[in-house]
């Protein structure tokens, strides 16, 4: 007679073990760094904050950090992660060096800022010229999307207000390149801002277009390739003035509140003048239809070239109909200074804005579910290092990978490439890590560092 023993087999644990690397997929990103440049740009853009006989370069320490948020930490003390594998992280600082280089950092307030921005300009250049025809700007344009973000504190930290929502944190603005249906996004911009900001504040909106120009190529930071994207929330007179200002001419897409004058123009559009919108596949959507009523309310206030384009549909199974919706269809409104162009186009080309919202989602996995420092300068370090390991994210998948694992996010990366264990072996004046087999990623990591291997070291 057998006694049971359960459905899984029965292993005994010990340890002591050796030779063995856990989360040893995560040299695809130290691979990455290396093949763009990014530790030695991190490193001579913070030395200034690096002591006389300092041990730690602060650029390795700050980058150290990323790599753990990258991995799915969300506070410094996941650095640790790191320190436990210095055969693959090299020497990790202590606890308190990462805490005290922090606050050098937050003490220096916009200078630190400025430097740790222009060093992932100056990599993400290099990224965009290896990546090439896979690049988001290969075809000379680029669309930016900016939106809003609400990060819960469950304590009493500073600029930690009541928001809009009715809970208490803080509400950054954040903008991202959009990488298309292909790829992820780069997040280009982050601005902290107090749980009470208001969503449709022109000033935060003209700054956070700022910082994600700057880290652009010089050639789209004034034309009109680029596209800005927003929603409601940039419909602002100043807003748009500002980006129409002559000598920057940049394309705007931006949603607009329906108003009563709005509405009113939507009531007078003729049954003949809708015509049907698309889906996301580029195909007739049964339900939906777009117009154009630029010529309906008077516009002379708002910026020359301005078009407001319309669109009604059935409210998705569920949704509460409200007061402007018209025989049961909700309309929309959104306006754009692109020339020509098919309405159901234009119209789609905003609604997928709504890929933006996958990027916050990656980005609330990826150290912005909340903001684990108490000072509002210490947060914007965390917000820079959060978003260092979003470019991680964004920048591997792009220059490594192919198909549709180009397009995984980052839980699906941590959970089958990075949490992938090796072993680690010396042999030949070498050190290698041999991965198992029995892994069912394995060859996508193999063929994602060879990839890396090929590109050619930064000059």
């Amino acid at each position: 007679m057998k006694k049971r023993s359960g459905s899984y087999p029965c292993v005994r644990v010990e340890g002591g073990g050796r030779g063995v690397v856990s989360q040893a997929g995560a040299v695809l990103l130290v691979e990455m760094v290396r093949k763009v440049g990014l530790d030695t740009a991190i490193s001579a853009a913070l030395a200034p904050w690096r002591k006389p006989r300092a041990v730690h370069d602060p650029g390795k320490v700050l980058l150290d950090v990323a790599l753990a948020v990258a991995l799915g930490g969300d506070c410094l003390a996941y650095v640790g992660m790191l320190r436990a594998e210095p055969d693959v992280f090299g020497p990790v600082a202590s606890d308190p060096t990462v805490s005290r280089l922090v606050d050098a950092l937050a003490a220096a307030g916009p200078k630190a800022l400025t430097a740790i921005r222009s060093a992932r300009a100056e990599v993400r250049s290099r990224v965009r010229e290896l990546a090439g025809a896979d690049g988001p700007a290969a075809d000379g344009s680029v669309i930016v999307d900016i939106d809003g973000v609400l990060v819960l504190a469950h304590s009493e930290k500073q600029d930690a207000t009541a928001t809009w929502k009715k809970t208490f944190g803080h509400h950054p603005l954040v903008a991202f390149v959009d990488h298309g249906r292909a790829g992820s996004g780069e997040r280009v911009a982050a601005l902290l801002r107090p749980g009470n900001a208001g969503s449709n504040t022109a000033t935060d909106h003209i700054e956070t277009t700022r910082l994600a120009l700057a880290q652009l190529p010089k050639a789209l930071r004034r034309r009109q390739q680029t596209l800005i994207r927003t929603d409601s929330a940039g419909g602002t007179h100043a807003f748009l003035d500002w980006l129409t200002t002559p000598g920057r001419w940049l394309s705007y897409s931006v949603g607009m509140t329906i108003t009563d004058t709005l509405h009113q123009a939507v009531l007078k559009i003729p049954k003949k003048a809708w015509t049907p919108a698309y889906d996301a596949g580029g195909t007739e959507r049964p339900g939906a239809w777009v117009a154009e009523i630029t010529d309906m309310p008077d516009l002379s206030t708002w910026p020359k070239g301005m078009r407001l384009v319309v669109r009604k549909e059935r409210p998705h199974p569920g949704a509460q109909l409200r007061f402007t919706d018209l025989d049961g269809l909700r309309p929309t409104c959104f306006a754009t200074n692109t020339k020509g162009g098919r309405l159901a186009d234009l119209e789609l080309r905003h609604r997928r804005r709504a890929r933006c919202e996958d990027r916050i989602r990656n980005a609330r996995d990826t150290g912005l579910r909340n903001l684990p420092l108490h000072d509002t300068a210490q947060n914007r370090i965390w917000l820079e290092i959060v978003s260092l390991a979003l470019d991680l994210l964004a920048w591997m998948p792009m220059l490594a990978l192919t198909g549709q694992t180009r397009r995984w996010e980052p839980k699906k990366l941590r959970l089958r490439l990075f949490s992938a264990a090796a072993q680690l072996v010396n042999t030949g004046r070498r050190r290698w890590l041999r991965l198992t087999t029995r892994w069912p990623w394995t060859d996508v990591i193999t063929h994602a560092i060879a990839r890396l291997h090929i590109l050619p070291n930064p000059g």
